[in-house]
């Protein structure tokens, strides 16, 4: 069984979560496979060791983090990063190409994380020593309040695009469901973060709320499908879905932002302090 996460942001996390859970929780550990330099430079030799007759406990998911807990109190912290994801196999198959982590248990599972950059990271936290990066509010929790953005957002003059996608600001968030939610919350993406009004703010939580619920349970696993369900991602030079105008791409901080010149309007004085120069149509 396979599911294949592209670009993972917190539905596919959080499916990657439940994968793991449903196959991990409450086996053993009895094998240790590290297959790539970059994941063994966090999960060295003398970790490994340490996971071997440990039981998975529980799997739990914090933004884009997989928290996988073992019987003596450690945590397995995965990250996929840009193009990780599960496989659960079982221990006759052969490991698949871009296998990087390979954890067998006693019923004979292999999990296998595929990575074919290898940007992903799996790192074993010692019993009370879990630290992670300061991480924002879970968008779908009651702890995402408008107010709560609004103070995030304060004094931040940089565009409203890439300042969602700092995990303090909300947690799990990325490129795609950031675009698709100003899209939806009719907001440009080179605004001002803090010029967003708190009418417009609150047009925004409702917006990342609302595109995480939508995102297909499976993860798009159908590619086809996948690019289907989009309102303006990866949609360069197509009909805006709202009013018909091309959409454009620009980028920002160094990833592609889509967007409807028609829809999404904001101030055009926020507009210049973001910054037009970099559009590319």
């Amino acid at each position: 069984m396979s599911i294949f996460f592209s670009m993972p942001e917190l539905p596919e996390v959080e499916q990657g979560a439940r994968l793991l859970r449903d196959a991990a929780v409450g086996r053993r550990i009895t094998a240790v496979d590290v297959l790539h330099p970059a994941y063994a430079r966090v999960l060295p030799p003398l970790d490994q060791e340490a996971l071997i007759g440990r039981t998975l406990t529980d799997v739990v998911r914090k933004g884009k983090h997989q928290l996988a807990v073992l019987d003596d109190g450690s945590t397995l912290e995965i990250h996929f990063r840009m193009t990780g994801e599960w496989l659960i196999e079982r221990s006759v198959d052969a490991k698949p190409r871009f296998a990087r982590l390979v954890v067998h248990l006693n019923d004979g599972t292999q999990v296998v994380l595929s990575d074919p950059r290898a940007l992903g990271t799996a790192r074993l936290h010692r019993p009370g020593a879990l630290a992670l990066p300061r991480l924002g509010p879970e968008p779908l929790s009651a702890d995402f309040t408008v107010p709560r953005l609004q103070a995030a957002l304060a004094g931040r003059r940089a565009p409203i695009k890439p300042v969602l996608l700092d995990q303090r600001v909300v947690a799990g968030l990325g490129n795609i469901y950031a675009a698709e939610a100003l899209w939806l919350a009719r907001i440009d993406p080179r605004a001002q973060a803090a010029s967003l009004s708190a009418q417009r703010a609150a047009a925004l939580v409702r917006a990342i709320r609302a595109v995480l619920r939508r995102a297909p349970a499976l993860a798009y696993t159908d590619q086809p499908a996948r690019a289907s369900a989009w309102r303006v991602y990866d949609r360069e030079g197509e009909p805006c879905r709202r009013c018909g105008s091309h959409v454009r791409r620009i980028v920002q901080g160094g990833r592609s932002t889509y967007y409807c010149p028609r829809c999404q309007t904001g101030r055009p004085e926020a507009r210049r302090r973001a910054g037009t120069g970099n559009r590319k149509s």
